[in-house]
């Protein structure tokens, strides 16, 4: 393989790497050919996660269970913020399960290309392989989230201590998972391409990511939030409420607002649409810059 090579050195070559592709070529057959790396990047993030660890993926489920369970007791029970009719583990599980798989998505994308600056500089792959393992590996461990919360709603049910309401609403679920991810990923590109020269976001991101949560309907439901309220403005200006809002809908029934998660669809097509165009524009001089 060669870089700008003339036609008679690129003759002596089967491939031939240029940086004169437009950013809207995003070479995803030359991904699927690269599947194997593809596959080997998702198998070491999950060995990483899980190496020399008593529980293994355990942790998974762990996690999001302890803070749900210190969400319900503070903010269910004494503050009573939860909705009513719905155990409050329930209740925030069913927000925090979603907001984990955004907030990792995010987190982890934004800085794979630094963990991955070694590899990047000794060998070429398309360079949107690192992100996607991401992007699965970090959906794995939402899997084993969901899958919990729905063992936990079925023992809540089968002790007659929840009725569940859970019907065709349900198939809802993986257009909201799919807006969630185009969201996620198309942020975590933009962070990720910016962060290559900038090294100082990949430390604000997780505090930003942190407020964003509490100005996201987690803790509390947005009905909670009186209308025409300055909150209840800045909250409904949250890509990520309609979201979130929507996975309880969902989940537990509820009436669901589909007018607003139009407007979460518009954020992620410009975030994904971004996040690529930033990502093939500055990836030419990736290996330089990192």
């Amino acid at each position: 393989m060669t870089r700008d090579a003339t036609p008679e050195a690129s003759a002596q070559w089967d491939v031939s790497v240029s940086a004169d592709r437009p950013w809207w070529q995003l070479g995803l057959g030359e991904v699927w050919r690269y599947r194997d790396l593809l596959l080997l990047l998702v198998r070491r993030d999950l060995i990483a996660v899980y190496k020399q660890t008593v529980l293994g993926p355990a942790w998974q489920v762990l996690q999001p269970l302890l803070t749900s369970i210190m969400f319900a007791v503070v903010f269910g029970l004494m503050a009573r913020m939860s909705l009513p009719g719905i155990p409050p583990l329930l209740f925030y599980m069913s927000a925090l399960v979603p907001w984990g798989l955004f907030n990792g998505v995010v987190t982890r994308i934004s800085q794979t290309l630094v963990w991955n600056s070694a590899l990047m500089t000794k060998v070429y792959f398309p360079r949107l392989v690192p992100p996607l393992a991401t992007l699965l590996s970090t959906g794995f461990s939402f899997v084993i989230q969901i899958s919990a919360f729905f063992l936990f709603a079925i023992g809540y049910a089968l002790a007659g201590r929840f009725t569940w309401n859970m019907g065709i609403e349900a198939l809802a679920v993986p257009v909201l998972l799919l807006v969630l991810l185009a969201l996620a990923f198309g942020l975590g590109l933009l962070v990720a391409s910016l962060s290559v020269r900038y090294r100082d976001l990949s430390f604000l991101i997780g505090f930003v990511l942190q407020l964003l949560m509490y100005m996201s309907p987690v803790i509390f439901p947005l009905s909670r939030v009186d209308e025409g309220s300055g909150l209840r403005a800045l909250l409904e200006a949250n890509p990520m409420t309609p979201i979130l809002e929507g996975f309880r809908a969902a989940l537990f029934g509820l009436p669901m607002d589909w007018g607003t998660v139009l407007y979460s669809v518009a954020w992620a097509a410009v975030a994904l649409v971004g996040g690529l165009f930033l990502f093939q524009r500055v990836q030419r001089s990736f290996a330089d810059v990192i």
